[in-house]
């Protein structure tokens, strides 16, 4: 199970953001400001943090960039008054990962987590292997015996995400919202063009293929 750690010194808010991830699968543990926060993180295992800006001691940007510095890389979701263009580059400039302005739908509030879960488990896993076939992050390469080839980023991404579950249906709006972002707006011809051009290169890939799941969506299946 995730640990989302959430630091709001908003009572109400910090309950409402437990009390709907809990109900979502999710290990809810509160923090009160930003260095209590601190004390949790020396003491528990945490996958994301959820955040408020303006509060006592150590305000949310200040946590951030004292997390960051402290070599923490979980993702950090801020969630603020201030819907600004500066305060949100503010924001991305500390070390945050995204950013929701108040009042906030919790349902949306839900759907980011698990993007950015979802994208910090790509980061860390790195290579996946399948068959003689090996995509490295750090390389954005595929490799299959001898043949290696350079991926761009988004076909990256969406290989590595069909081939992180073989097998696993993938929807049109989940990879969408993950490879592209919750934010953009969803054009499906996008996905089609860069479905269409990981096949040419795929095509003569002994170890798997990219199947349509016509009115649902992708999924990646292992040649046998």
């Amino acid at each position: 199970m995730f640990q989302v750690l959430v630091v709001e010194d908003d009572r109400e808010l910090r309950d409402l953001f437990c009390t709907v991830l809990e109900e979502n699968g999710y290990h809810a543990i509160a923090a009160n400001d930003g260095l209590q926060a601190f004390d949790l993180l020396e003491s528990h295992y945490i996958d994301l943090i959820i955040s408020d800006v303006m509060m006592p001691k150590l305000n949310g940007f200040e946590m951030t960039q004292a997390i960051r510095s402290a070599g923490y890389t979980m993702p950090i979701l801020i969630i603020s008054a201030k819907g600004q263009a500066a305060d949100k580059q503010k924001g991305f400039q500390s070390g945050i990962d995204d950013y929701m302005v108040k009042p906030i739908d919790v349902n949306e509030m839900i759907w980011r987590v698990e993007a950015l879960l979802r994208r910090s488990q790509i980061i860390s896993q790195r290579k996946i292997k399948i068959g003689s076939s090996e995509l490295n992050s750090d390389t954005y390469t595929l490799r299959c015996g001898e043949q290696e080839v350079v991926l761009p980023q988004k076909e990256f991404l969406l290989l590595f995400k069909l081939l992180s579950a073989p097998d696993r249906i993938f929807t049109r709006t989940q990879i969408m919202d993950e490879i592209w972002g919750v934010d953009q707006e969803h054009d499906s011809h996008t996905l089609d063009v860069h479905i269409s051009r990981l096949r040419e290169k795929c095509k003569d890939n002994p170890d798997f293929d990219i199947v349509t799941m016509r009115g649902l969506g992708y999924k990646a299946v292992a040649r046998k």
